[in-house]
Parts: C-alpha cells; structure tokens; sequence
C-alpha cells in the first residue's frame, strides 16, 4: 500500500492548482475587459464608403457578423459575434434595411443594428436640389425619423416668419450641407438645424450681394422669397451648375420682355411639385414622380403649373445651394427664351419658338 503524500506536499499542489485557475481567471477577465472596453472602439480604415445592410424577421448574431465581415466592415465576424452576444444583443436586432459606413466602429455598428445601445452620430448630406420630401426619405433612411413625421413638421413654416413671411413651408430654407445627426433626434430640431443654416447663409448673401438684390427688386419686384422660388427652379432645370445662369437669364427674360406673352415659365420640376403636395388632383393620379404628361401641364388646378399660371409659383419647389442663388442674382445675359435638355446634362438654348421647336426634332432624333 503506497503512503499518502504529507500535507506539506498536498498544501502545494493545492497552491499551484488554484494559482493557475486564478491566472486563468485573470486571462479571462483580461480577455473580457479588452472586449467590452478596448476591442468598441475598433474600425477599419476609412472611406466614408456607405453600405445597407439587410436584416431578416430573424436575424442571427452569426450571419449578421458575417454579412458585415463580407462588406468588410469589421475584421473579425467571429469576435463581433461574441461580442455582441455578451451585451445580450442577440434578441435586440433591428429588422429591415440599416445603413452604415466604414468610418462607424464596432460599438456604433452595433448601436445600428441593434435596439437600446445608445445613439449613433451619423454625417448625412442634403443635396442642393432635394426636395422638402426628399430629405425626409434621406433621414428615414439612415433611420433618425420616420419619413411622414419630417414631412409634417417641414410643412409648417413657422420658423420662417422673419426670413421668408410669404413662405407656405419651409421648402427653400433646408439648406443642403452635411449635417452631423444623432440617430435619435427628433424632426422638429433637423428642421431647425437646417433652416438656421439657411438663415445664416442668407444674411451673409444678403449682405454681399445688396446691389444685385436691389437691382432684381426695382425690376420685378423680387424679395428674397421670390429669389429662392427661382433659384429653386433653376437648380431642378440644371444639371450642370454651368448652365445654371444662363437658365436662370431665360426665366427672367420670360418675366421681362414685353413681347413674351403669356407670362409663363413652363417649368416641369414646378407641376411635378405641385403633385406631390396635391396627389389627389386627377391630372396627378398614377404620377411616378419622373414622367411629366400633357394632362398634368393642362391641370389650371395645380398651383405650382407654369404652363398655365402667370409668374413664379406660390413657393420654393426645392432647396437651392448657394450656386442656384447666385445665378439668379447674377443671371447671364443673352436673348434665349427657350431650352431642351439635350439628354447628356445639358441644354439646347434656342431665342425663338421657331428655333426651339427644330431643336426640340433634332433632341427627340437623337
């Protein structure tokens, strides 16, 4: 029969068994701690390259780690699962689309992917040119708000007493830029961030370019109302900013010339407008937003028809970045009173109907 070991021998092994569970539990708090507080912070290099991904009625920790590895997001799928897992964000994953960029590091894609991590800072731009209607889409996209929440707020225009008191909305007065948002912010401050940036840069447009503004006031009677409205038919009417003041020199020519009558600018970007406000007119029922039809530009009911209302309609149809404001200010001077998109981005200007309906044939030729 063999002896038992003395306990001096026992008290030993004892030590050196819990002195390795103690460095092993080390390791693993190590471990931990690197991954709820170092490993967050982590990102691939930065492009500012935007990516939606797409998350099912039951999306799994595993595939979503793994559709983010693909897109080449996150380096490491398998750690990002983990890592999920143990904030317990399995059963908190959104549904739908969500979009996301490469700048985003992990703790803020999993703020987007999941529901009660905390709000993401995104950077959101607006073009010039965007529509009331469209920034509402944008941000209902990047999920800050829902897309008729915008659209209710933007349509009251109670924040532009000042500035513009003609205003029916405060269409005009978003003013395109790139705007750094918290996912979690409400419509009414957007609005406001975005129409006190309008008001900002309109005084100091206001303030350089006093003599132009006076010029268009003892002329046309223009205030700043109706030099955003122009300006915002001139930015839909151009797809290169350097036709802008030779656009903006037709419709003021239009509005000029004593011989031009009637008094219309004939713009589409104005009826297609008028149906999104009004998309109960009848001339406006199946609108795709893109096809404009000869029974829309006959419709005397929708107040935003130049074809058949005199002058610039009731407001902005768009908000105009600096560029389309000053090309109404500074419009070029010529004799066109007519143009046809040539279908490479730009116009074919033409000073006679006789002119404009062949340039019209040799467009449609094309």
């Amino acid at each position: 029969m063999g002896s038992a070991p003395p306990p001096a021998l026992r008290s030993h092994k004892r030590l050196i068994v819990l002195g390795v569970l103690g460095w092993l539990a080390l390791c693993g708090l190590c471990g931990l701690g690197w991954l709820v507080i170092v490993y967050p912070d982590s990102r691939p290099a930065a492009t500012g390259r935007v990516t939606a991904v797409e998350l099912g009625e039951q999306p799994s920790l595993q595939a979503v780690a793994a559709d983010l590895g693909r897109a080449r997001l996150i380096a490491q799928p398998g750690v990002f699962a983990l890592y999920a897992r143990v904030l317990g964000a399995g059963p908190r994953l959104r549904h739908g689309r969500v979009l996301v960029t490469d700048a985003m590091n992990v703790r803020e894609l999993l703020q987007r992917i999941a529901v009660g991590y905390g709000a993401t800072e995104l950077r959101i731009t607006i073009p010039e040119g965007f529509s009331r209607y469209d920034v509402a889409a944008r941000l209902a996209e990047w999920g800050v708000c829902a897309q008729d929440e915008f659209a209710r707020v933007s349509a009251q225009p109670d924040q532009l007493a000042q500035l513009d008191p003609k205003a029916p909305s405060t269409e005009g007065y978003l003013f395109p830029d790139t705007y750094r948002v918290r996912d979690d912010t409400r419509p009414q401050q957007l609005v406001r961030r975005m129409v006190d940036n309008a008001r900002k840069r309109m005084a100091r447009l206001q303030g350089d370019e006093a003599s132009a503004l006076g010029k268009l006031r003892d002329e046309f009677g223009f205030g700043l109302h109706e030099v955003v409205t122009l300006a915002s038919i001139v930015e839909k009417e151009a797809h290169e900013a350097s036709e802008q003041p030779v656009i903006a020199g037709v419709f003021l020519n239009r509005l000029r010339d004593p011989t031009f009558k009637p008094k219309r600018l004939q713009a589409d970007p104005t009826v297609a407008y008028g149906c999104r406000l009004a998309p109960a007119l009848p001339s406006c029922l199946g609108f795709d937003g893109k096809r404009i039809t000869r029974v829309m530009t006959a419709d005397p009911d929708n107040a935003y028809n130049t074809y058949r209302r005199d002058g610039l309609p009731p407001g902005p149809i768009a908000n105009p970045g600096l560029s389309a404001l000053r090309a109404v200010l500074h419009p070029a001077v010529h004799n066109y009173f007519y143009f046809v998109a040539r279908g490479d981005g730009h116009h074919e200007f033409s000073a006679t109907l006789q002119a404009h309906n062949a340039a019209v044939q040799h467009v449609g030729e094309r």
